[in-house]
């Protein structure tokens, strides 16, 4: 097939798209015998049919099924190749279009930043939402790169690990558990376990830690991960969370960080993109900075440096007292709503009605402790 042109590409992308000669020739612009020119003089250079008529449908063959992947890369190349040549003629940024995790933005935007600091002509388009959200938008090429934790087991993804990251299991300071050394993991089973919602990261690191196991924490539901932070220090259970975004949190007294037994969780941060899709100039640069420089870097930003006999070491970089100070007043400030908020979501009660609960307790002790025995009564 060494004479197959980019016109009879298009006009066999379009007719396998549309499965339908007519609406390809509206999508080109051309007329339909013009269409079925260019598909058979296709099928001719390769030797074999690349679409079956069952009556009035066309279907694609085993044929034109592989051809139409090939035709895919090289039509999304063509068209990248172009973009980048425009941008150069006229002087216009490159575009920039990476996703990441929820607790990817405690450091990312400053790992951007260095990589943009020399980049003028970049232009950055940065989307935070769940694992699974990423993965739907990289195929829907709604975005270029994700960065993220757990990447999925899937040949059509490719997955590139930049820097080590670690779970650890947290508690408030006042939690019995708090100064216990080598906690065993069947004491922890015993816990309730504040975890996000399917589809993140840190669930998928819930899941696999604890749901292969003969005995498993209760698992209690919330949306976010500084609610899940709030909750666990006003005594609602133990969490398992990235260590970079309890950082603030230990440091101030506020959470402990859990000696228990095969903790903490080592796992690695990937920049992950489709493998049938070719990156264009901006997120090949990208992602080779992640790759050579990302580790180093993330090391620096969160002070994190090592992971000691199952307890996490937390130098203090410079910006920690700010952090500390803004941290304490919040969780003063939060406490009592943040607790009552997840004893009613536990209960099943929609969203609406936190925030008429919310609104209508004014923030009084009675009635969150009036919650907190309710919520332990219906558990027994």
């Amino acid at each position: 097939m060494k004479n197959i042109t980019i016109r009879q590409l298009k006009a066999f992308e379009s007719v396998a798209r549309n499965l339908s000669f007519s609406r390809a020739a509206e999508d080109l612009h051309l007329t339909q015998p013009a269409v079925s020119m260019q598909v058979k003089q296709m099928e001719d250079q390769a030797g074999l049919p690349l679409f079956s008529h069952i009556g009035r449908r066309i279907l694609l063959t085993e044929a034109g099924k592989l051809l139409l992947r090939h035709s895919m890369v090289i039509l999304a190349d063509l068209k990248a190749a172009e973009q980048s040549i425009a941008n150069l003629r006229s002087g216009e940024a490159q575009r920039l279009r990476v996703g990441l995790i929820t607790s990817g933005s405690y450091f990312f935007p400053r790992l951007i930043s260095a990589f943009m600091h020399d980049r003028n002509q970049i232009d950055l388009d940065m989307t935070v939402r769940s694992r699974d959200q990423l993965i739907g938008l990289l195929r829907s090429d709604q975005i270029d790169l994700a960065v993220m934790v757990h990447a999925p087991d899937d040949p059509t993804i490719v997955a590139e690990t930049f820097a080590p990251n670690a779970f650890v299991l947290v508690a408030a300071p006042t939690h019995p558990l708090a100064d216990e050394a080598d906690i065993p993991y069947a004491r922890i089973a015993l816990e309730c376990l504040l975890v996000r919602e399917s589809g993140t990261d840190t669930r998928s690191a819930a899941n696999d830690t604890f749901c292969s196991r003969e005995s498993t924490p209760r698992f209690m539901e919330i949306g976010c991960s500084e609610a899940i932070k709030q909750s666990v220090m006003a005594g609602m259970g133990i969490s398992l969370l990235a260590a970079h975004t309890v950082q603030s949190e230990v440091r101030a007294g506020l959470l402990k960080v859990l000696d228990v037994q095969g903790f903490p969780l080592k796992r690695h941060w990937c920049v992950v993109h489709c493998a049938d899709r070719h990156l264009p100039p901006a997120a090949l640069d990208f992602r080779q900075f992640l790759l050579t420089e990302g580790g180093a870097r993330l090391e620096h930003f969160t002070g994190i440096d090592s992971v000691q006999t199952g307890m996490m070491d937390f130098p203090v970089p410079e910006h920690a007292a700010r952090e500390t100070q803004a941290f304490a007043a919040l969780s003063a400030r939060h406490e009592v709503a943040l607790r009552t908020r997840a004893l009613l979501r536990s209960d099943g009660l929609p969203d609406q009605q936190h925030v008429q609960h919310q609104n209508h307790s004014g923030g009084d002790d009675s009635d969150a402790d009036q919650l907190a025995a309710r919520h332990k009564a219906a558990h027994h």
